[in-house]
């Protein structure tokens, strides 16, 4: 399997499936409605979350996506966020990962800018 079909971006609210591989949650602020219990979870990894800032900023308008994807590829170039998604990149190259994001339309989510990056 191609390196590119091992990461997967997925709602949280959606149920596990065996081909998800390690699933990583990528949002800085934990999903309403879910126990910490109740999500099959492998990693919590908030560092690679847009900043506030971006997030308030960019407030899921689908036309400010484009914008939003440049500036949230800038801000994980910093050096704390490039080590996290350099460890993502181990974890997709072992088996397999699924980036879980809170995120109503995981299209156009920082999740999904994080996957086209990490697939690059």
């Amino acid at each position: 399997m191609a390196r590119g079909n091992r990461i997967r971006v997925r709602r949280v609210y959606e149920e596990p499936t065996a081909e998800d591989g390690a699933r990583v949650l990528v949002d800085r602020i934990w999903p309403r409605g879910i126990a910490k219990a109740e999500l099959d979870l492998d990693e919590w990894c908030k560092q690679v979350a847009p900043s506030p800032e971006l997030r308030t900023w960019y407030h899921h308008d689908p036309e400010r996506f484009p914008e939003f994807a440049r500036r949230y590829r800038a801000e994980l170039a910093f050096p704390e966020r490039a080590q996290a998604v350099a460890h993502l990149r181990e974890l997709a190259a072992d088996g397999g990962l699924t980036l879980l994001t809170a995120t109503r339309d995981a299209e156009i989510s920082s999740a999904a800018v994080l996957a086209d990056l990490l697939r690059a």
